[in-house]
């Protein structure tokens, strides 16, 4: 065999030893992860993980996917893919600051970037598997927004930093993005 072919045929046979499976186990469309067999640290199926999310900015693209809300999906995925049930996943996002604009109805996502807001299926998909999002009532207050103007699911907390406090006293890890 030639030097150039055995070694073309090593390095395929290194990479398909070394290659890691790409999963979405809840969140099918965002947030994939990669199985690590290997790892010396994996999450515990039999606990329940009750998570709250702090997010107060906006992504700096507009226009393009929320970075943090796919961060989002990719810490769902992360806890499923090491076998914990999405039963035991209890996950809570308060959108507080610019972070807001993320659950902003199309309607009201145009008039401030000129765009559809490109968040609705992601949104939609953690909705869909269990995720929860309160946007902070002050900060709507402040923006003069309207619940009905806001994406379908998203709810309303008075303020987003006492439904921090209260989630965290209900013994919710916390997580800023």
């Amino acid at each position: 065999m030639k030097p150039y072919l055995l070694s073309f045929a090593f390095l395929l046979a290194v990479s398909f030893a070394t290659a890691q499976n790409k999963v979405n186990p809840i969140i099918k469309s965002y947030g994939t992860v990669f199985e690590i067999p290997t790892a010396d640290h994996k999450p515990d199926p039999s606990l329940e993980y009750k998570i709250i999310i702090e997010l107060s900015d906006n992504t700096p693209k507009p226009d393009s996917l929320n970075i943090y809300l796919e961060a989002i999906a990719t810490l769902v995925n992360l806890h499923a893919a090491e076998g914990v049930p999405a039963k035991n996943i209890k996950m809570v996002v308060i959108l507080r600051k610019g972070a807001t604009y993320a659950v902003f109805g199309d309607e009201l996502y145009k008039k401030y970037f000129k765009v559809e807001n490109p968040n609705r299926q992601l949104l939609k998909e953690l909705t869909d598997a269990g995720v929860e999002f309160y946007v902070c009532g002050q900060t709507m207050i402040k923006r003069n927004t309207k619940e009905e103007e806001l994406m379908p699911g998203t709810k309303i907390a008075s303020s987003g930093l006492t439904a921090i406090s209260t989630y965290q006293l209900k013994g919710y890890t916390m997580v800023k993005f």
